[in-house]
């Protein structure tokens, strides 16, 4: 008779905490905070990628989507977190598509943009990437005109390729220390591409992304590019390959209509004949290869400083999300 009574008050206080356990599960309140989530079943995934994503907490319908792609030896939540895309989503509200390449694939981790079976619509990687959009804009209703690429490196290469062969899909692209679309291919070797560069002209380059989407009238994709100028892995001359690229495809010319420095950078961007901003370019002085980040609490600062995610006192996502209206 002791023990029973003994048990009684322990008894009492289980009976309580299960209450409240049922209570927590069965009652809509606050959830669990946001973090990177795994999804599966998002298409045939001929390109056999994986895909990440991240929505804030709340989010309502009709938001932006960007998708954003790592760089060679990263992975999709190492990137997400780096490059300050995460801390921009819950900051301004939009949900993050995070592919992340296998190693099956690329030993490397490198998403293939030198590839022909890779690069083309409705083929490998990249039609894994668009069926991922799909799937992303299904799931939190987004916006289907405020979807965004960007990433860094075979990440930005990636980029150039979505813009290219899926443009309706894209508002904006953003390349950072990448590559021009058919850009492997027009130089003979990704490794040239890389180190040397391809000898196209304007109208060349063009051509290729207008055969990446045969009978495509528009609108094109803008664009924004940051590269570091003492980039050895990716040279500069990229970033110059990918404005005489993009800025035929707009039929604009290559005279800057604005030339100016921001964070102390030089800063270009080039406009239409509607005066509509294309191509916007950051030259990040003195930076080698890697993400521009900025990191802090303040109101233009995202990001954090690691390996080819480079403290420059200019964060790359801020900058992008801006001129894409996300803020």
């Amino acid at each position: 008779m002791t023990q029973t009574r003994a048990a009684q008050p322990r008894i009492a206080v289980l009976a309580t905490l299960l209450v409240a356990l049922i209570a927590a599960v069965l009652t809509p309140g606050r959830a669990a905070a946001a973090s990177l989530q795994e999804v599966t079943g998002f298409g045939s995934n001929p390109g056999a990628l994986k895909m990440f994503r991240y929505v804030p907490d709340g989010l309502p319908a009709g938001r932006p989507v960007v998708v954003a792609l790592h760089g060679c030896t990263q992975n999709a939540s190492g990137y997400g977190t780096g490059s300050g895309w995460l801390q921009l989503a819950d900051r301004w509200g939009f949900s993050v598509v995070l592919p992340q390449q296998q190693s099956a694939n690329n030993l490397s981790s490198c998403f293939n943009w030198f590839q022909t079976g890779d690069i083309a619509r409705g083929q490998g990687e990249a039609a894994s990437l668009a069926q991922m959009v799909d799937r992303q804009l299904a799931d939190v209703s987004g916006d289907r005109g405020r979807v965004y690429v960007t990433g860094l490196s075979a990440g930005g290469g990636m980029t150039a390729v979505m813009m290219a062969a899926y443009p309706e899909k894209f508002a904006a692209g953003g390349v950072v220390a990448g590559l021009p679309y058919g850009c492997a291919q027009a130089a003979g070797s990704p490794y040239v591409c890389m180190y040397v560069g391809a000898t196209q002209t304007p109208k060349q380059w063009g051509d290729r992304v207008r055969a990446a989407r045969p009978g495509y009238a528009g609108p094109w994709p803008t664009l924004t590019v940051l590269h570091g100028t003492a980039d050895y892995t990716v040279k500069p001359v990229n970033m110059t390959d990918l404005v005489k690229q993009w800025t035929d495809v707009h039929g604009a010319d290559r005279t800057a209509d604005v030339t100016d420095s921001v964070a102390g950078y030089p800063h270009q961007v080039f406009r239409d004949a509607g005066g509509r901003a294309v191509v916007e370019t950051y030259g990040i002085t003195g930076m080698g290869h890697g993400q521009p980040v900025d990191p802090g609490s303040g109101s233009e600062q995202c990001g954090s400083a690691g390996a080819y995610f480079l403290d420059v006192n200019l964060c790359a996502a801020y900058r992008m999300g801006r001129a894409w209206g996300l803020g």
